[in-house]
C-alpha cells in the first residue's frame, strides 16, 4: 500500500470515531449542521443519533477491512 492509502484508511477510522463521539455526546453543534438537520427532520434527534453511530461503525469497519484485506 502507498502512504496515501494508509492516510485514507486512518481518516476513515478517525471520522468514524468522531461521528460516534458526536452522536453519543449529543453535541448540539454537530446536529445543527445542514447535513445532520436533514436526518433530524426525518428521524428525530434520537434516530439521527442512532444513524450517526451506525455510520461511524461502518466507517471504522471499512477502515479496518482496508488494513486487513488491501
Amino acid at each position: 500500500m502507498t502512504p496515501s492509502e494508509y492516510i485514507i484508511l486512518i481518516l476513515f477510522i478517525l471520522l468514524g470515531l468522531f461521528s460516534i463521539i458526536a452522536a453519543i455526546g449529543n453535541m448540539d453543534w454537530y446536529f445543527q449542521t445542514e447535513g445532520a438537520r436533514f436526518f433530524v427532520r426525518y428521524f428525530g434527534r434520537t434516530g439521527a443519533r442512532v444513524f450517526y453511530v451506525l455510520l461511524g461503525l461502518a466507517l471504522i469497519a471499512c477502515g479496518v477491512a482496508g488494513f486487513i484485506y488491501w
